[in-house]
């Protein structure tokens, strides 16, 4: 909800109120801003937009998904480069059920902004592929399948790259 700056000035002014409680003898109070400011550091780098976003998405919500990332204004100037990865990858999921093309754009927007988890990049670059097999681009998808694959180190996608590749042999 606040810009990713307004969070670091806040971070900044919540420590030296911290140093001057200290300072002041009220160590109680210094360590209680010193834990504060740690909540605004936290927030920074993750947004807690894209937290409960993430929470709605694990509930199958799309909707409620959907209405936190709106809540988002300015991507750009709101959250750093990873958020705004995972703000692009959030809306490829979204938007993969209706509209492919749109889908495409965000995962390939996520993937250049880049995300944090290997589990997450497989799993765009695995949607990636099954849109590239829709538009009958087979290369470009067996190279997306094998990247997937290679970043699946959990096997949590072992079961939809079989299914894929199985479907790949039919095109």
């Amino acid at each position: 909800m606040f810009h990713k700056n307004i969070k670091l000035v806040l971070t900044v002014l919540i420590i030296g109120l911290g140093v001057w409680q200290f300072t002041e003898g009220n160590i109680g109070n210094g360590i209680m801003y010193i834990l504060l400011s740690s909540i605004f550091v936290f927030l920074y780098f993750k947004n807690e937009l894209i937290l409960l976003a993430f929470l709605r998405l694990r509930k199958q919500d799309f909707d409620g998904a959907k209405k936190w990332l709106d809540k988002i204004k300015n991507p750009e100037a709101s959250l750093v480069r990873k958020q705004q990865g995972y703000y692009n990858y959030l809306h490829g999921l979204m938007v993969s059920q209706t509209n492919m093309n749109q889908a495409e754009k965000y995962f390939k927007k996520a993937i250049q902004l880049g995300l944090s988890m290997n589990a997450d990049l497989a799993m765009a670059k695995l949607n990636l592929a099954g849109i590239a097999m829709t538009k009958r681009r087979k290369r470009e998808a067996q190279m997306l399948l094998t990247e997937a694959k290679k970043l699946d180190k959990h096997n949590m996608l072992d079961d939809q790259i079989k299914m894929m590749k199985q479907q790949m042999k039919k095109i």
